[in-house]
């Protein structure tokens, strides 16, 4: 009986699979292609803040600043412990620790954050401290390019980096003087944002495309059935929110489906060889020939002695091997027209080059102007 409810059960789960593949093939590929809008797109005045402060970590084992040579931290310690109740200034006292670090502090002020939330910092030494792992920040005001103090920052550091060092050798992975402290800030001071009083709220897209915009106001203008958005520029989206609702109007919108146009372009990182091209890039066709010239040097010195119980000095006389090869076996391959972004992929790979040299190659076809796009070269 319970071999026969097993099978029972498998064959639903089965049949309840196949239906979902069979409708998630059934999804065209405009629909699949679509985003909402709050993806692609902000709402004046809805944006981060940026915060820094600066402070100091202690509880370093000996990697903090030096206090001879980074004087900036020694003023630090010595001003806060002045207000500690620790006077030291007037006294002949040699600071020797090693144990703290200056740092500066930077994060992050979310949209809408309310007083007493907590928000992520980034701790970064300034002076010549080797390693913050392990610290702990002390109580560090960050401000916003207003001068205002908006959150208070203090924790532990987790640097996610280690360094060991020897007498002859060492090793560092990833960067021990940079630190993150989760809600490692508290809030202390909002940023005024009233939406609920605005009769006329702008839409930003983070890719400026006509093509864009109008497809956005024609969803709003489809979905609220009424025409209250219209396209300013390519990068703004206005709205008319004087006769309704205003905050469920901007749920709606928030979740509304739209096609994102965007340009057609290549990017390439030379230093990477990364190479990224878009879904619209075209090429008309154009014949290539890609050669390699390789120059190889090599220096072997050979070393003259003179015979025994001669006056003659050693000597060493230079000897340069030169071997140049310029690549005669590359071959006149023709890259067709492609149509989609499969077909240009596959013609440059059937060239048998490697990246740097599809860089060269890329950079070539936009000088020949036969590269329907635009090449962004970082």
């Amino acid at each position: 009986m319970q071999t026969a409810a097993f099978r029972r059960l498998v064959s639903a789960l089965l049949a309840s699979l196949l239906i979902t593949i069979s409708m998630a093939s059934t999804i065209s590929p405009a629909y699949a292609s679509r985003v909402r809008i709050k993806d692609i797109a902000d709402f004046e005045g809805v944006r981060t803040n940026q915060l820094i402060g600066y402070g100091l970590v202690v509880g370093l084992h000996g990697t903090g600043d030096k206090l001879t040579n980074v004087l900036f931290t020694r003023e630090t310690l010595i001003s806060m412990l002045n207000r500690l109740g620790v006077n030291i200034r007037d006294r002949e006292i040699q600071l020797q620790t090693h144990d703290v670090a200056a740092v500066m502090v930077t994060a992050d002020l979310p949209a809408f954050a309310h007083g007493g939330g907590r928000i992520d910092v980034t701790v970064s030494a300034t002076g010549d401290a080797t390693d913050l792992t392990g610290g702990t920040l002390l109580v560090t005001p960050l401000m916003a390019a207003d001068g205002e103090v908006y959150a208070v920052a203090q924790g532990s550091l987790a640097t996610n980096a280690f360094s060991a060092r020897g007498a002859a050798a060492s090793i560092v992975h990833n960067i021990p003087t940079n630190g993150h402290i989760a809600n490692g800030a508290v809030v202390e001071r909002e940023v005024p944002l009233d939406l609920v009083d605005r009769k006329l709220q702008h839409l930003s897209l983070r890719n400026p495309d006509f093509t864009t915009a109008t497809r956005v106001a024609q969803a709003i203008n489809s979905s609220l059935g009424r025409n209250i958005a219209h396209v300013e520029d390519p990068r703004t989206v206005a709205l008319d929110l004087s006769n309704i609702d205003r905050m469920e109007a901007l749920y709606r919108i928030g979740d509304l489906l739209v096609e994102p146009d965007t340009l057609a372009k290549v990017v390439v990182d030379d230093a990477s060889g990364t190479i990224v091209i878009g879904n619209d890039v075209r090429i008309s066709t154009v014949a290539i020939a890609q050669g390699n010239l390789t120059i190889q040097v090599t220096e072997t010195p050979q070393v003259s002695q003179p015979g025994p119980m001669s006056s003659g000095t050693t000597t060493i006389a230079p000897r340069t091997n030169i071997n140049v090869n310029n690549g005669n076996s590359a071959k006149l391959g023709i890259l067709h027209n492609g149509p989609a972004l499969s077909d240009l992929v596959s013609g440059l790979n059937a060239l048998g080059v490697g990246p740097r040299d599809m860089i060269s190659i890329l950079q070539a076809i936009k000088a020949d102007g036969a590269l329907q796009a635009d090449l962004e070269v970082r």
